[in-house]
């Protein structure tokens, strides 16, 4: 049997930011944010949501500016 190379390969996911260039990353858009934020409060890492180096720094950043306005909880109880 030979081995079948394209079993362990995946598809690659696209950015959404990129693949979208409508859709707004801000600290006031609270219902995009929570998508990035785990149930225990932590910020989702890039190979769990989708997002490109230069988008995840974005969103992280915004995600740290509506939690010091209390928009977002640091830890949810």
């Amino acid at each position: 049997m030979a081995f079948d190379r394209r079993r362990s390969r995946f598809k690659k996911r696209v950015c959404r930011f990129c693949g979208n260039k409508e859709i707004n990353v801000d600290y006031k858009n609270i219902d995009l944010l929570r998508n990035y934020v785990s149930e225990t409060g932590k910020i989702e890492p890039r190979r769990a949501t989708g997002t490109c180096a230069k988008h995840q720094r974005l969103v992280s950043n915004e995600i740290k500016k509506a939690r010091q306005m209390a928009l977002l909880a640091y830890v949810v109880d």
